[in-house]
């Protein structure tokens, strides 16, 4: 029976979904709240993991050990690296890379985290193609795009680094935790999702973007994953 373990970094991100599920029970391990129930049709685990790689993978390997999930969900905001892609759209990761991991001198490219057999950290394209049908379905007035995700432990807001980013990586979004739970979904061979809804364009209006678009992005993840979980 499979176990869906959904993870949002803040709890504007995962609020919504802990006040849906049933039959939940509350589990305290590791200084992290773990919700345990049911959404809507599927057996999920559900936890608020806090900013960055390393929270990220930590969350993402405790549902692993500690509640047998083989699938997991990232769900967040990310800010925008394609002129495409605007507020309040929908990025689904086709596979995400780290954008401050450099081990060049040793001979890796930029990006590789060394001794890693795979560059980019796949997702599974089932879970995209459920996420993208149900986010058409929910959320209709915005736009949908699937493709690269770049992560870091950094909040970019400015022209340079996102410049950079773009150069060495071409992602559709940058953020701060999809690419570690790729990662541990990857060595752990389980299934993975990363779902971001778009909240500012990672530019020097970044800082006053993200707090205005935030709550409504937060919204349009929430709404996609409810819907996703009546099918999987």
């Amino acid at each position: 029976m499979r176990t869906i373990g959904i993870i949002g970094a803040m709890d504007l991100e995962v609020e919504k979904l802990i006040s849906s599920m049933k039959e939940k029970k509350e589990v305290e391990y590791a200084r992290r709240k773990f919700y345990v129930g049911k959404l809507e049709n599927a057996n999920v685990v559900l936890a608020r993991c806090g900013v960055g790689k390393v929270n990220a993978a930590l969350t993402v390997q405790m549902m692993v050990d500690k509640f047998n999930i083989t699938d997991i969900i990232n769900t967040g905001v990310a800010g925008s690296l394609d002129e495409k892609i605007d507020i309040g759209d929908m990025v689904l990761a086709t596979g995400a890379v780290y954008h401050d991991v450099e081990a060049v001198a040793f001979g890796y490219e930029r990006g590789q985290v060394p001794q890693m057999d795979v560059f980019e950290f796949p997702t599974d394209k089932g879970l995209v193609d459920l996420a993208e049908k149900s986010c058409l379905k929910v959320n209709p007035d915005i736009k949908v795009f699937k493709g690269r995700i770049a992560s870091g432990d950094q909040f970019i807001a400015d022209k340079e680094t996102k410049t950079t980013i773009k150069k060495y990586f071409s992602p559709l979004c940058v953020e701060m935790e999809g690419c570690a739970m790729a990662h541990a979904a990857y060595v752990n061979n389980i299934n993975c999702l990363i779902i971001r809804a778009i909240s500012d364009k990672a530019d020097d209006s970044a800082e006053e973007d993200y707090p205005s678009f935030e709550k409504k992005a937060a919204e349009h993840s929430a709404k996609m994953v409810i819907e996703m979980m009546k099918n999987i």
